[in-house]
C-alpha cells in the first residue's frame, strides 16, 4: 500500500526544518564554514563544493550538480526511501 502525504505537509517539511541545522546537527554530516559560507560533505560525490541558501532552504552541490531539500538530503544521507525520509522528518520535528 502506498503512503500518501498532503501537499501542505510536504511543503511544511521542506520549508520549516532548517536545512543547515538538519545537515549539521541531526544528520551529523561533516560540515564547516568556509569563506563565510556553510559547506557540507555531499552525500553523493563526497565533495565540499556545496552551499545552502537560507532564503529558499535548499542546498546544492556544485561538484555533482545535485540540489537538495530537507527530504532529499535525508534520502541521500541515510539511504531512506521517500516515505521513510518523510516519516523520519515527522519524528524529529513538530510539523503536523
Amino acid at each position: 500500500m502506498t503512503q500518501r502525504y498532503s501537499k501542505i505537509l510536504l511543503w511544511k517539511l521542506r520549508n520549516s526544518i532548517s536545512i543547515e541545522m538538519l545537515i549539521a546537527d541531526i544528520l551529523k554530516q561533516p560540515s564547516k564554514i568556509s569563506e563565510g559560507y556553510f559547506r557540507f560533505l555531499c552525500p553523493i560525490c563526497s565533495e565540499f563544493n556545496t552551499a545552502i541558501n537560507p532564503k529558499t532552504n535548499l542546498a546544492r552541490c556544485f561538484g555533482c550538480g545535485k540540489n537538495f531539500n530537507p527530504i532529499d538530503i535525508v534520502m541521500s544521507t541515510k539511504m531512506f526511501s521517500f516515505t521513510q525520509s518523510v516519516d523520519y522528518l515527522l519524528e524529529i520535528s513538530n510539523v503536523k
